[in-house]
């Protein structure tokens, strides 16, 4: 429980912009999956930086652990109050502080969203093109190091943060990094804190690169007779040359659910769907040529299409796929997986995977971003029955471990969290103490986003 005394400090900083309600509390300890329900003792809605720092030396004063929120969007309980505490709530933080279009730059607060940045950016002639599906805010997708459809085009979070400010465990604040393409200035602490996952400091604005909107853009859909061809389909493509903005891969199982849910209409075998960015000839050249490796690799019925509304349902009926796999099992959760290989190795991992979960008595349907080698398969559980829990558990940490055999990793997007803590040390051997030492010399009172990320001394 967070001490009187430092309620009242807080509350006399923020008046209502404290809450100790209990759908308040109840709304900041919830995760998108199965994580169980891990309530704040507080929520806060700080409207600067300033605040921000205030709020955290009252909890430092008072050893109150700190945990910043987002659009909790995240799957791994990154944002659950393990150990109480005070949810810092960046929603009143969502500005868009400065464009430079020469630059190719933004200036963001951490709760700005990255469709709300977009629809700022409209008529700049700039994008923004970090896409992980979800509506999320850019300062939990720089946190988790997020990515999504469109990395194996334009790359991750990390790809696209060039400088920080942060508030750390002790109330300093810092900026890291320059508005400059490059620095060889000293330690890269804004590598650092981007993927951190709040457990070193609370990030309070972002400087972030911008792209060119594409001129003209095509969507492209295919279905393979096994997934392997369509994986090597993907790899000969890449070695072409070709850059498509996105390469997502949908199983059978997948399909099929899709088909029943949102009449896709796409025969029932494992599918890539595509999406083209560039000049109109550019575009018209890439899909073609895809057309022509995919049929070689065993690719039917090869379609792509340039009409907005077309490639618009393609993408909102992705993007809704975790919540239509759910639906197709009413009352169910997911333990997702989110292992990532190299992409020569995707094919293999799959179908160990699919082999796997044809075994078990759970349904598990596999989809991802083949493109960058990131696969998820969602394991619907009862929440309630613990046996089905243990049963997806086991099988996410085989996936784990036969990603790691295969020179990959346990999240290739999600983060860590609290739901693939325990891999960490298979992942990382000693380099995880390393990990933790960071943390002790940036956070000795272990406050920030406590029992995350990092070993836990108890």
């Amino acid at each position: 429980m967070i001490p009187n005394d430092a309620l009242d400090e807080l509350r006399g900083m923020l008046g209502e912009r404290l809450s100790t309600g209990k759908s308040d509390l109840s709304l900041h300890g919830r995760s998108e999956t199965w994580h169980p329900e891990m309530p704040p003792d507080a929520v806060v809605y700080p409207k600067d930086t300033e605040e921000v720092a205030g709020i955290v030396r009252v909890c430092a004063r008072h050893g109150v652990p700190i945990i910043g929120w987002g659009a909790g969007t995240a799957l791994e309980g990154h944002g659950s109050a393990s150990r109480g505490g005070v949810s810092v709530d960046f929603r009143e933080m969502a500005a868009v502080l400065d464009v430079s279009v020469e630059d190719m730059l933004v200036r963001v607060q951490p709760g700005c969203t990255r469709e709300a940045l977009n629809r700022e950016l409209r008529a700049t002639g700039l994008m923004f093109p970090v896409d992980p599906g979800a509506d999320a805010s850019l300062g939990g997708m720089a946190s988790t190091r997020a990515s999504g459809t469109t990395a194996v085009r334009y790359g991750t979070m990390r790809d696209h943060v060039r400088a920080l400010e942060v508030v750390l465990a002790d109330g300093r604040v810092i900026r890291t990094g320059t508005r400059a393409r490059k620095s060889s200035s000293g330690y890269d602490l804004t590598g650092l804190f981007v993927g951190a996952e709040g457990t070193l400091g609370l990030i309070t604005e972002l400087t972030l690169r911008l792209h060119g909107q594409p001129e003209a853009v095509s969507a492209a859909v295919c279905g393979f007779d096994t997934t392997e061809g369509a994986i090597e389909a993907v790899i000969l493509a890449m070695q072409m040359g070709l850059a498509p903005a996105r390469i997502e891969y949908v199983d059978t199982a997948t399909v099929r659910i899709l088909n029943a849910a949102d009449a896709a209409g796409l025969p029932e075998k494992p599918h890539l769907l595509l999406e083209f960015h560039g000049t109109g000839t550019g575009v018209a050249a890439e899909a073609a040529r895809f057309g022509e490796i995919a049929a070689e690799q065993g690719g039917r019925d090869y379609r792509w299409a340039t009409k907005p509304e077309e490639r618009t349902r393609l993408w909102t009926m992705r993007h809704r796929a975790y919540h239509t796999i759910l639906a197709s099992r009413p009352g169910t959760t997911a333990i997702v997986t989110d292992v990532c290989v190299p992409i020569s190795k995707l094919g293999e991992a799959i179908a160990r995977a699919a082999s796997e979960i044809a075994a078990s008595p759970l349904d598990g349907p596999i989809l991802g971003h083949v493109g960058d080698g990131n696969y998820h398969a969602i394991l619907m559980v009862d929440r309630n029955a613990a046996s089905e829990i243990a049963e997806a558990k086991r099988l996410s940490d085989a996936m784990v471990a036969h990603a790691l055999e295969l020179g990959g990793t346990a999240t290739g997007e999600h983060g860590v969290g609290l739901g693939k803590l325990h891999l960490m040390a298979a992942e990382h051997g000693a380099a995880w103490e390393v990990m933790g030492a960071v943390k002790r010399a940036l956070d000795p009172a272990a406050l920030m986003n406590p029992g995350k990320v990092v070993p836990q001394d108890g």
